[in-house]
């Protein structure tokens, strides 16, 4: 294969690998947002304490994070053909990836969420603010920074869900990578797909930190 046919396979890869993950990203957040701000809210420590529903999304999100991506993958299968009408191409892919990154996402903004200071939800709640005004107004501004770290973290882990997708005809660079450099023994093919998603990661990774530099108010000050 000519270095321009290279070059030109690993672009319409790369195209379609960020397609994958950007879609899915933002799919998953917005489940994966509320979700995490229920965990955190309905928790023994938060503002609308309710165990038995923190007990049940708690278990939910936990199983579904139990399961490795490649059998929820095909696990899935059934479910990505009746929602879609095929199971193969990079949109039939962003169905698995969302459901494998929501739970995951769920938890950081959990996680996220427990950062912020205590004494400025007591505050808000001292000035009589509902629990609707303190998670928009108080909790995920102050969580912003941790919240655009797990964004970054998040694409990174879906890119690697995206490339073994490649082994299902998910298209992106992971299928480029396993169809020429696992069944055809095309070694450059195989390290130049790995070179490309080391860049795609590193550029969106600083991204993701100029941002938080931008918005963190410590930092500022």
């Amino acid at each position: 294969m000519e270095f321009s046919q290279i070059v030109a396979l690993l672009w319409k890869g790369s195209l379609e690998s960020i397609y994958m993950i950007i879609v899915s990203t933002v799919c998953s957040y917005i489940v994966g947002i509320p979700l995490g701000v229920l965990l955190f809210i309905t928790d023994k420590n938060g503002i609308c304490r309710c165990r038995p529903v923190n007990l049940i999304l708690g278990i939910i999100v936990n199983l579904t994070r139990s399961i490795p991506f490649i059998i929820l993958l095909i696990a899935i299968l059934p479910f990505t053909r009746a929602l879609l009408g095929t199971t193969i191409g990079t949109t039939a892919t962003i169905v698995p990836l969302v459901v494998a990154a929501i739970p995951f996402i769920a938890r950081m903004v959990e996680s996220s969420l427990k950062e912020v200071d205590p004494g400025v939800i007591e505050a808000a709640q001292a000035m009589g603010s509902s629990p609707m005004q303190i998670i928009v107004k108080v909790l995920l501004p102050e969580a912003r920074p941790s919240l655009i770290v797990g964004c970054t973290i998040a694409f990174t882990t879906l890119l690697g869900y995206s490339a073994m997708a490649g082994f299902t005809g998910g298209g992106g660079l992971g299928a480029i990578a396993i169809n020429y450099g696992y069944y055809r023994y095309q070694s450059d093919i195989m390290w130049a797909t790995v070179f490309v998603l080391v860049i795609i990661v590193q550029v969106f990774q600083e991204l993701g930190m100029f941002i938080v530099n931008k918005t963190d108010k410590r930092i500022r000050n």
